[in-house]
């Protein structure tokens, strides 16, 4: 077993396609089918199946890759330390469309103008595909909406955060004096897309309380939304940060729900077995203090 083979495996893995991984590797076919029949036969397993041309991960391949993945990192970045990577290498860094959109960009410009020999490098997605990211060790670390349910990766909490009801601004409940989530289970829902953790956080508060949640508009787009609802086309919930100015201007209207607070944790998460920088660690810390200003 080497490194070679690891990084081999690992190419195998991620594009689930041995030409793939040879073009990504800028190997051959046969060498990269080589040496994972080299690590199968040494060890006696199987990693990969192969039926009718397609390749499928095994048990054994999924187990394998959980160590390969970490230990060819620790790897890379034993070797950035050795060239002070610390002080300019380049961060991966990952956050949730709310905390993307508005904390994120915060907390790079405040980190970059004390660390100009740094690069970071970001990116906005869903939670799901966030977490995906840190499991292959895309990311050095994500900060994430609501709770993490991945038990390889660790979290920190920051400054929590709130889902908060949007109505059409002529909608008369938005003047009640109470207003319940069972005055809202007839209502047409404009959510966010499956893998977002807002939607997520969403559907476990209205099974909880066994109500319906059917959306008739799905969208990644919080501004496609907010738009939806001021036209008249339903109601939402969505982070507090995100729509305060369109409430604010009269684009949409609010109402505090009697029963639900919808405050969420906020987290920066991490692999258990990522090596962290001392200047991912001090980016960390500067996500934290961005995170409570103002609170």
């Amino acid at each position: 077993m080497t490194l070679r083979h690891m990084k081999i495996f690992l190419a195998v893995y991620q594009a689930q396609q041995i030409t793939k991984a040879a073009r990504q590797l800028c190997m051959t076919q046969p060498a990269v089918t080589r040496a994972i029949q080299e690590i199968e036969a040494y060890y006696g397993v199987r990693l990969f199946e192969r039926i009718n041309r397609k390749l499928y991960i095994t048990q054994t391949g999924t187990m394998f890759y959980t160590y390969a993945v970490h230990i060819v990192d620790c790897f890379d970045q034993m070797e950035k330390g050795l060239r002070d990577w610390d002080q300019l290498g380049v961060l991966r860094v990952g956050a949730t469309i709310a905390l993307g959109t508005d904390l994120l960009p915060k907390v790079l410009v405040r980190f970059q103008q004390a660390n100009p020999s740094l690069q970071i490098r970001s990116v906005v997605s869903n939670g799901a595909a966030l977490q995906q990211a840190l499991l292959d060790n895309q990311l050095d670390f994500a900060v994430i909406e609501g709770s993490v349910g991945q038990e390889e990766l660790a979290s920190r909490a920051i400054a929590p955060d709130r889902l908060v009801l949007i109505l059409p601004p002529d909608d008369p409940r938005a003047k009640w004096e109470h207003l319940a989530l069972r005055d809202l289970a007839d209502d047409p829902f404009l959510l966010r897309d499956k893998g977002s953790v807002g939607r997520a956080f969403l559907e476990r508060v209205f099974a909880l309380h066994e109500l319906p949640l059917q959306p008739v508009m799905e969208s990644v787009s919080t501004q496609a939304i907010i738009q939806a609802v001021h036209l008249g086309l339903g109601i939402s919930f969505l982070p507090e940060r995100l729509v305060a100015e369109a409430i604010r201007s009269g684009v949409v209207a609010t109402k505090q729900l009697d029963d639900e607070s919808f405050q969420r944790e906020n987290h920066i998460v991490w692999h258990k077995q990522k090596f962290l920088t001392a200047s991912a660690r001090a980016l960390m810390d500067c996500v934290c203090e961005v995170s409570w200003e103002g609170r």
